[in-house]
């Protein structure tokens, strides 16, 4: 029984209580045949040859030979290209089939040349070996003449006959060590001749990576890092799926590389231009991108296509693999706390192109647009360009934030105007706001027109979220003379019954004159909420991520995207203050309508310390803030509020303040009169001031004073 396993199991008998134990036998299991020595030598050449580093070993060896192989191809089509006249007419198939007979004609001339001299070279070669004789003899007897001649001055000098031969000998002597080193050192050059000659092979198939792609390494079979070579571009270009453009490339053969400029590099990438053959449109090549991108092993983000002033061209930037997710660094505004700005000569800094330049921005004399979908950096664009040039102390600013939640609260202390929420009563607001501009700008204009050499400061009109404004469904309601309330013209739409729209067009007409600026930012544009007129009113446009090429049309025009601008094939969240921009006042590249930019981010902190900065430039300014105007207003505190720091303040002016503090408050119905009655019923009226009626902040200080000394004594009373 030994080897036999013995199971004890109890097995309960339902008629009686006692348990039965039962005894079962279990047989060993038949003994498992041994695997045979062949099978298990098999597996284990099978595991070795599919191993990773065998597979990488055999490559590595394939690589290197095939290397030679690629090599003696490559010179030996470049000694047949220099011993034929293969070169000129590969050349002229290639003008031919890009349809530039002109340059056909001329390679083809340039052949008949090269013809022309090998036939004299050949012809030559007929009388060369007389020729080269005699020149032998000639030269042998002139050279031992010469050396006998030395023998006879050293005989003479010396008085020693034997002398005259002692020159000759000495050649002698020289000409038999040359020979003794050549038969010393022919041997193992024979012997190392043909090594040197396949490491030279080597070297140049190396070089030129000559192997088939699957014995290549495999950062270059995955495209990582696969840097951009002429044939690369080429052979991307002919599979791009345009019929035209891939037989004109087969019929150049080997020079489909004449349609390439030098490649050259350009920040983070490269850059080449590449003229098209004849029957191939520029926009073909557009409309693939991703395709060329892919087949340049690059994502789509990665390759940019303009075009350039030449005819039936396309301009390729490329970038290095994985180059445009790396962060670009903080803002110069952050770094340099000493960093001022100038309104009319200095250039704010906004992030760098894709070259990896520094990407400055003049905001002198220009309304500004920037759009974009929600989330992807427009805010954050717009204030870094405002918080430079707030670093610029002539600069004024009239904001209103119609997101509210606190993107420019830092600018309090240095705006007039702060307008923050996004409802409707702050669309109005923004609205009444955006109206007393266009009155500022015209008193700018009547002035100028009066006295042509003033001078104004900047006024820069900014208005964040406008699509808000723009799609606003409020109207004007106003009483009759009967007392009944009726509506008149809306506050948003974009019709001339709009008054944000009708405002925004006045100042985009005229402000420019005397430097009232526009600023919008809004969100996800289409003809409702950002209309055609005020959009193209902008003299610099510029686009975050969008969803489709209509919306990059609307925001940066045709001809930018007819270009090549695509703010579309952005990618949304990856690409976060990436702009397409369009505009006079950034460096753009030569035959190209727009640039991108990677915008330096600033946070809110950073941002706040560069907000103090400005205002310790500035003599301090007092920001109207908009309030709750259902509260009871008192209108003396309210303007000796609008007055701040100043010392005086023209009627008007302390009226469009007190209208923008609280515009329900301070509407249409209070004028000049009515401010004067409030100031001559606590004792005090404005005055004059070289024929301007104006307010005297220690009289409304006199009369606060005074009526709150009243209040005072009738309470003790």
């Amino acid at each position: 029984m030994s080897g036999n396993v013995i199971s004890l199991r109890k097995t309960p008998d339902p008629d009686t209580t006692p348990t039965v134990t039962t005894l079962t036998v279990v047989p060993d299991p038949a003994p498992t045949p041994p695997v045979p020595l062949w099978v298990r030598s098999g597996r284990a050449i099978r595991t070795a040859a599919a191993h990773e580093r065998t597979r990488t070993a055999g490559r590595t060896i394939a690589r290197h030979s095939l290397y030679i192989h690629g090599g003696a191809r490559i010179v030996t089509k470049r000694a047949w290209d220099g011993r034929t006249a293969a070169r000129y007419e590969r050349y002229m198939r290639t003008a031919e089939a890009a349809g530039n007979f002109e340059a056909a004609a001329e390679w083809e001339e340039r052949g008949q040349r090269f013809r022309d001299a090998r036939h004299r070279r050949r012809m030559d070669l007929l009388h060369s070996p007389l020729d080269a004789a005699k020149g032998a003899a000639v030269t042998t007897g002139m050279g031992i003449g010469g050396l006998v001649l030395i023998g006879v001055a050293m005989a003479i000098a010396t008085k020693d006959a034997t002398e005259v031969v002692t020159p000759l000998m000495a050649v002698i002597r020289f000409i038999n060590l040359m020979v003794t080193i050549v038969q010393v050192v022919w041997g193992p050059a024979i012997s190392l001749a043909p090594f040197v000659a396949l490491l030279a092979l080597w070297a140049v198939g190396s070089k030129q990576q000559a192997a088939p792609a699957w014995a290549l390494p495999d950062r270059v079979r995955n495209g990582e890092g696969e840097p951009i070579t002429p044939s690369i571009v080429v052979k991307a270009l002919r599979d791009l799926g345009v019929p035209a453009l891939r037989n004109a490339i087969k019929e150049m053969g080997d020079a489909g590389a004449s349609m390439l400029s030098p490649i050259v590099l350009a920040g983070c990438g490269v850059e080449v231009d590449v003229t098209l053959p004849s029957g191939v449109s520029t926009n073909e090549v557009q409309g693939r991108r991703r395709k060329l991108a892919e087949n340049l092993s690059r994502h789509e983000h990665e390759v940019f296509i303009t075009i350039p002033e030449a005819a039936r061209t396309v301009r390729l930037w490329i970038a290095d693999s994985g180059a445009l997710d790396e962060p670009i660094g903080p803002s110069p505004l952050v770094l340099d706390e000493t960093l001022t700005a100038d309104y009319a000569k200095g250039k704010a800094p906004w992030g760098q192109d894709l070259r990896g330049d520094a990407a400055a921005i003049s905001l002198y004399q220009r309304h500004l647009l920037i759009t974009g979908l929600s989330n992807q950096g427009k805010t954050a664009a717009l204030r870094a360009l405002a918080l430079w040039l707030a670093l610029d102390r002539s600069v004024q600013f009239w904001i209103a934030d119609l997101k509210g939640i606190g993107d420019w609260a830092m600018f309090e202390g240095i705006a007039q105007v702060l307008i923050e929420g996004p409802s409707d009563d702050h669309v109005i607001q923004a609205t009444e706001m955006v109206e007393d501009a266009v009155e500022e700008m015209n008193r700018r204009i009547e002035e100028r027109r009066q006295d042509p050499t003033i001078v104004f400061d900047p006024l820069v009109v900014l208005v964040d979220e406008a699509q808000l404004a723009f799609m606003c469904p409020v109207k004007t309601s106003y009483v009759t003379e009967d007392g009944k309330v009726k509506e008149g013209a809306p506050y948003g739409g974009s019709k001339a019954t709009s008054r944000y729209f009708m405002a925004v067009r006045k100042i985009h007409n005229q402000g420019r004159a005397v430097d009232v600026l526009m600023w919008q930012g809004t969100q996800d544009p289409t003809d409702q909420n950002l209309p055609k007129l005020v959009r193209e009113g902008a003299h610099t446009r510029a686009s975050l991520v969008l969803g489709t090429e209509s919306q990059a049309r609307m925001a940066l025009g045709d001809k930018a995207v007819d270009g090549g601008a695509a703010p579309h094939l952005l990618r949304q969240g990856l690409d976060k203050g990436t702009l397409v921009v369009a505009s006079d006042g950034i460096t753009i590249p030569a035959g190209q309508a727009s640039i991108t930019v990677r915008t330096h981010f600033i946070d809110d902190d950073p941002a706040a310390e560069i907000a103090e900065r400005a205002k310790a430039l500035r003599d301090g300014v007092t920001t109207l803030r908009v309030v709750d105007q259902t509260e009871e207003r008192d209108a003396l505190a309210d303007v000796a509020a609008v007055l701040g720091d100043e010392p005086r303040l023209r009627t008007n002016e302390v009226l469009k303040r007190l209208h923008a503090l609280a515009p329900k408050v301070y509407g249409d119905q209070w004028t000049n009169d009515r401010l004067k009655g409030l100031l001559e019923a606590h004792g005090e009226e404005p005055k004059k001031s070289h024929g301007v009626m104006v307010v005297h902040r220690n009289h409304i200080l006199r009369a606060l004073a005074g009526r709150d000394t009243e209040g005072s004594a009738s309470a003790s009373q």
